[in-house]
């Protein structure tokens, strides 16, 4: 089961140690993937923000 994450300084923590981030943008809204080796964290937000939390992440970046 997936994991969802509700804070930023958590989902740059995490990107640290994941394998990839898959990004799906649905309308009004981005869901934020990220597969660590034991664990997919999920983290919900808007445009805006996502776009700056993907130039602070380290790993690869997957869009849906």
């Amino acid at each position: 089961m997936p994991k969802e994450i509700f804070d930023e300084e958590t989902f740059i923590n995490l990107s640290d140690r994941a394998i990839h981030c898959r990004v799906k943008r649905i309308k009004d809204e981005v869901k934020l993937k990220l597969r660590t080796e034991k664990y997919l964290y999920t983290y919900k937000t808007d445009p805006s923000s996502a776009e700056r939390l993907l130039r602070d992440i380290s790993c690869n970046v997957i869009e849906l």
